[in-house]
């Protein structure tokens, strides 16, 4: 699984007393547009690829059924697949969801 591009916390080194000083002026909109861009892109690869796994168990699933395939253990791995990418995904937009309400509970 590809975990999420963490690039959108390296503003983070002028908020330390010990880092270098940050000019709040200066304009950093490319900088911020393309961690968003890539982070977001990251969010779809994630999405994709359980999407990926789903199918894939749906896949096997059905040659199970079918008798096409009589490996048991092939299509268990691929449902544990399955679940534990959706459980990361979900984890995933979870956190994102907190984190957008906690920004927007803030008060300035």
């Amino acid at each position: 699984m590809d975990v999420i591009n963490t690039m959108a916390v390296n503003g983070l080194e002028g908020v330390s007393r010990y880092g270098t000083a940050v000019n709040p002026l200066q304009d950093n909109k490319n900088e911020n547009v393309t961690s968003f861009e890539s982070l977001l892109q990251s969010a779809m690869k994630l999405v994709k690829q359980t999407e990926d796994y789903s199918n894939a168990a749906n896949v096997e699933k059905i040659k199970y059924a079918t008798g096409e395939s009589t490996s048991l253990h092939d299509l268990m791995i691929a449902q544990q697949k399955a679940n534990v990418s959706l459980q990361y995904t979900v984890a995933v937009k979870n956190t994102a969801v907190e984190a957008y309400r906690t920004i927007m509970n803030m008060q300035f």
